[in-house]
């Protein structure tokens, strides 16, 4: 058995932590080893859920991931439109304020991955990456979605040489040179205004000639000089050297013409692909690979576990409508552990 994994527990002093002696995988559970609810991922909807179940006595245990727990706020700048901050909150700080409200209350963090996943029977069994396993009567899944991909040729190549999925991590390192943001939404567009603050232009380059983003986005962007806009245009390869990324090709859908972009920095921001693979057919997927709920509520195909937040929600990809989700996903959550 590994070393016992070191938690959080809400309300320790000095920043303590306390231990968790995991089970090893050939071992039987114990009652004494098995933990009320088990919240996997640490976003929105999971330290939400852990709020709620934590203040009804239940002392979550949350799987925040080894990387970068926090979910996707902890790479986005600032946050405008989440209620009870009228002049905006970063990502990261709204984040570290969720945390710490889901620790007042008595969640505790792994800071590890789930890798795979038991749901059958009363007790469900998941084994960290670390080896270690833990042994829950009930689980939330929230664990988001994970960028996707241009699949075109040049981007792996250059990845972390000029192609990045984070403007937030990387965007500081372009100031001064060409800048393309690729996507047409408003994440598209917030890396791109982001983005104008060091790159010497912003060029947003999008398939269609519409944009999906918010109209108070796309009047931003216009106003924004530095930027400007590529659309009916598909990226064909990401060009590069051995300094790195040099230009887009790009390929106009209407006439079939290709050009090439000057870009040192090319960043990506194209949707997302949830983030179940861990679960392998202990809960029914759909044919994109997020998980199906019944109805409204958040109750997965395996009884005991629950979801909530972008892994189910293709649509509205909102913090406060994850926020919402892993709420009522924390209520379903507490009926089934009360028997209701």
């Amino acid at each position: 058995m590994n070393t016992a994994m070191k938690i959080t527990l809400g309300g320790a002093a000095n920043g303590d932590a306390a231990a968790v002696a995991p089970v090893a995988a050939s071992q039987h559970a114990t009652q004494d080893d098995v933990q009320d609810v088990v919240i996997i991922g640490s976003g929105p909807a999971g330290y939400t859920a852990a709020i709620y179940l934590g203040r009804a006595g239940y002392r979550p245990l949350v799987v925040a991931g080894a990387l970068t727990p926090g979910g996707q706020l902890v790479n986005t700048t600032e946050v405008e439109n989440f209620p009870g901050f009228p002049d905006g909150i970063m990502g990261p700080d709204l984040m570290d304020a969720m945390q710490r409200q889901a620790e007042r209350f008595g969640a505790r963090l792994v800071y590890d991955d789930v890798v795979s996943a038991d749901l059958t029977g009363d007790v469900k069994t998941l084994t960290l990456d670390g080896g270690d396993v833990l042994h829950a009567r009930a689980v939330v899944v929230t664990t988001g979605s994970r960028y996707r991909k241009l699949g075109v040729p040049g981007e792996e190549e250059f990845s972390g040489r000029g192609v990045s999925y984070c403007a937030t991590c990387d965007g500081f390192f372009f100031r001064g040179r060409p800048i393309a943001v690729v996507g047409g939404g408003d994440s598209a567009f917030e890396e791109a205004l982001f983005l104008s603050r060091f790159g010497s232009s912003v060029t947003i380059v999008h398939r269609r000639g519409e944009f999906r983003a918010s109209a108070i986005m796309v009047e931003r962007a216009r106003q924004n000089e530095k930027i400007a806009f590529a659309t009916n245009a598909v990226v064909e390869r990401v060009n590069g050297d051995d300094s790195g990324a040099t230009s887009l090709t790009l390929r106009d859908v209407v006439t079939g013409e290709t050009t090439d972009l000057p870009a040192e920095g090319v960043f990506v921001a194209i949707g997302h692909t949830p983030s179940t693979g861990f679960l392998d057919g202990a809960v029914e997927l759909d044919d994109d690979g997020y998980i199906v709920v019944d109805g409204a509520s958040t109750r997965t195909s395996a009884a005991g576990v629950f979801a909530a937040g972008d892994v189910v929600d293709r649509t509205y990809r909102q913090a406060i409508s994850a926020a919402g989700m892993g709420c009522r996903a924390a209520l379903d959550a507490q009926a089934y552990l009360a028997g209701e």
